[in-house]
């Protein structure tokens, strides 16, 4: 809103002649660092009436279980739903600073929004009936993750609307490989809904202790964001041999946004935590990356920029869905992964301190499959 109303003053009246600062408004890495800044001061300063205002709600744990009565972590009574905080921050600032005209923007709002609801709605009902097991039924969660991905692979798939050119629409790519590996022609709209699903309950999982999913889903969001600046470059997508896609360089100050609300929510979320996102948080973080994840291309980038929430996934699959329900034994000491080592003995701080870790080397790693390939 504000990015628009400046290139409506600039189309009309000329201000950059009288107020020549006004022309750093032309450059994505200008509105990614005020983007960025507005989102972590936002965090900041809602960020204590928010929790203020959930726990008068009552919007507050009840327990925190992780399945053994030696490591349980009594935090009752900490508001949760946090994630409301995040959102805020991120939707004030991209409609400060991103040119909401934009199809990528619009759709990866209206991400954060779908998906931010749906966890408000499942964190809601769990609150309600005071149970971690009562929230929105799975086969119903399923239903609404997999009805957005199907209204964003419609947009983005379809011949007469879709954004991309006709000979990049369809195609499928990896990382460390220039190439396309396959052209998935509509099928593409399947595997966007898989992606969706798979990356948005991905990120719930690891929501778990104090801090631990809010870095690594930054993290992310920071790779890419870069690679959205990269592939929104026509000159630096070819000379990196990546595709160019018009108009992604917005999700750079998107993504800067998120980081930005990240970190704000991580002042008050830090061990020993004032609040909890809550699927709230985690839905809209998820759905979000799996949104811009597609957008760019780039879903099989995750499964290096995301590894904290893909093992953490791995790990309730294994345990969950095969393990137990199938050969009627564990594979891990606890699923979700993080779970294992407190189960170990290990620190709740320590545990989420080294998956930080982790999640910053996975994004250097991502980083260089802008050269290696």
């Amino acid at each position: 809103m504000g990015y628009l109303l400046y290139q409506y003053l600039q189309t009309h009246y000329g201000l950059e002649e009288t107020f020549s600062f006004l022309r750093l408004m032309n450059y994505i890495s200008f509105r990614a660092s005020v983007a960025f800044l507005t989102a972590f001061l936002l965090s900041l300063f809602f960020g204590r009436k928010i929790i203020i205002a959930l726990y008068r709600s009552g919007f507050r744990e009840t327990a925190r279980d992780i399945a053994d009565s030696s490591i349980i972590q009594d935090k009752r009574g900490t508001p949760t739903m946090g994630g409301l905080l995040i959102i805020l921050s991120v939707v004030v600032s991209v409609l400060l600073w991103c040119n909401i005209g934009n199809l990528f923007i619009l759709l990866s709002v209206a991400a954060v929004l779908w998906f931010g609801w749906i966890g408000y709605s499942d964190d809601r009902s769990k609150l309600r009936q005071q149970s971690s097991e009562k929230g929105l039924s799975r086969p119903r969660k399923l239903a609404l993750q997999a009805l957005f991905g199907l209204v964003l692979g419609i947009i983005l798939f379809t011949p007469q609307i879709s954004p991309y050119e006709k000979d990049i629409m369809y195609n499928l790519y990896v990382p460390f490989y220039k190439f396309p590996i396959v052209n998935l022609s509509y099928i593409y709209v399947l595997f966007g809904i898989f992606v969706i699903i798979s990356i948005s309950n991905a990120v719930n999982f690891a929501d778990g202790l104090d801090g631990l999913a809010i870095v690594p889903a930054s993290t992310t969001m920071l790779v890419y964001g870069v690679f959205a600046y990269v592939l929104g470059n026509a000159k630096y997508s070819q000379y990196l041999l990546f595709e160019y896609i018009p108009g992604t360089g917005e999700l750079t100050v998107l993504s800067a946004a998120v980081v930005g609300a990240g970190l704000g929510f991580l002042w008050f979320n830090a061990y020993p935590a004032n609040v909890f996102m809550g699927d709230t948080g985690s839905q809209a973080l998820g759905g979000l990356i799996a949104t811009v994840a597609i957008i760019l291309k780039k879903e099989f980038l995750f499964l290096i920029a995301g590894g904290i929430f893909l093992a953490e996934a791995v790990s309730v699959l294994l345990q969950d869905r095969i393990g137990i329900a199938r050969i009627g034994r564990r594979f891990f000491y606890r699923a979700p992964l993080h779970h294992t080592f407190q189960f170990r003995g290990i620190a709740e701080s320590t545990v989420v301190v080294r998956f930080w870790i982790v999640s910053i080397i996975l994004a250097l790693v991502s980083f260089l499959t802008l050269k290696i390939r």
